[in-house]
């Protein structure tokens, strides 16, 4: 049958029978349209207003135990606990609780969805949010414990009418300063002044580089290349010796955040997975083009990271070791890092 003549979820559904398990946001691009396209399609799908996103997402701790999901190109990070703690101050909040720690930037979400679905694994419900692209930031799904009646309360209290999505165009990233624009002496001197870890951020945005730029006009000795599969072998070394790490990922409107030890390290075809009880994380790794290894001063002593890039210089997946309010990264952690392959033609 001619899939233009096939209705957008008539279309989904025979590509997943064509494509087992593929990813709504893999599907969305096959199929030519925004994944925030595709829900809105589906008939299992309410609107929710938008207005008070603070409110929205701050109506998700009652629902009970929760999956939250966030993602970009390469990376998916899921973490299962409770979504509760939500605090804002105007368009940047944080929801810090036992498993489900989250960081979020609300400048780009336009668009959320309560959904339910039909397939193989049964019944699923979920709230889902898009930006203005319709590209997801933020999933949560329902668990078998979770509230049911939470979540019609939620949708009923949230429920609006829209219009079909008309996602904007994505315009191209900025192109990164030439090295030779960049006075890399300041750069360097004040990478080696910093005594919080957080002023990180404001010293890129002072210089004007992306993060990958940063770390090739590192001061010596500070940062350096390591082998792309040096994330399989950190952590299955993680997972070998109980060092707790922290595991940050997901996109410009959230960022995910695991902390402590793991378990169960897998490859499935080009996927590096943990798949942990609370805790699962999915690395497309052919996307991941560039690993970094980074020292940078705290305010209690160096902090050490293994950085992920695509060829588009997009942060994918940063790991830190677990570090206590007031106590500095534990030297276990600093070790695993500093025996990764180096880069050919690189300095550690």
């Amino acid at each position: 049958m001619d899939m233009a003549n096939l209705s957008l979820i008539e279309q989904l559904a025979r590509l997943r029978e064509e494509v087992p398990g593929v990813y709504p946001r893999d599907a969305a691009r096959h199929l030519g349209v925004t994944e925030c396209e595709l829900v809105h399609a589906d008939p299992g799908a309410s609107a929710l207003d938008t207005a008070d996103l603070p409110a929205l997402l701050s109506a998700i701790e009652p629902l009970g135990e929760v999956m939250a999901l966030a993602r970009n190109d390469a990376c998916v990070h899921e973490l299962v606990g409770y979504y509760g703690n939500v605090q804002f101050e105007g368009k940047v909040g944080l929801a810090i609780n036992e498993v489900i720690d989250l960081r979020f930037f609300l400048y780009g979400w336009a668009y959320a969805y309560a959904l339910v679905t039909n397939d193989a694994r049964g019944e699923r419900r979920s709230l889902q949010f898009f930006d203005k692209h319709g590209t997801a930031i933020q999933k949560v799904f329902l668990r078998p414990d979770s509230d049911v009646a939470a979540f019609d309360a939620l949708v009923r209290r949230f429920a609006t009418q829209r219009d079909e999505p008309s996602p904007e165009p994505v315009a191209p990233a900025p192109a990164e300063l030439a090295d030779s624009e960049i006075d890399a002496a300041a750069f360097q001197s004040e990478w080696l002044a910093l005594r919080d870890v957080h002023g990180f951020h404001p010293l890129l945005r002072r210089h004007r580089l992306t993060r990958r730029q940063a770390f090739r006009l590192a001061p010596p000795g500070q940062a350096w290349r390591v082998r792309t599969d040096a994330v399989e072998t950190l952590l299955r070394r993680v997972a070998a010796t109980r060092v707790p790490m922290m595991a940050f990922a997901g996109n410009s409107g959230v960022i995910q955040i695991h902390t402590g030890t793991i378990d169960r390290v897998e490859v499935r075809g080009n996927w590096l997975n943990i798949l942990d009880p609370a805790f699962s994380l999915h690395l497309d790794m052919p996307k991941v083009t560039e690993a970094w290894v980074a020292h940078k001063p705290g305010d209690n002593g160096v902090v050490t990271s293994l950085e992920l890039f695509d060829a588009a210089g997009v942060s994918l997946l940063t790991l830190f070791g677990e570090r206590k309010g007031g106590h500095s990264e534990r030297p276990e952690w600093r070790k695993l890092l500093c025996e990764l392959s180096v880069l050919e033609g690189e300095d550690a």
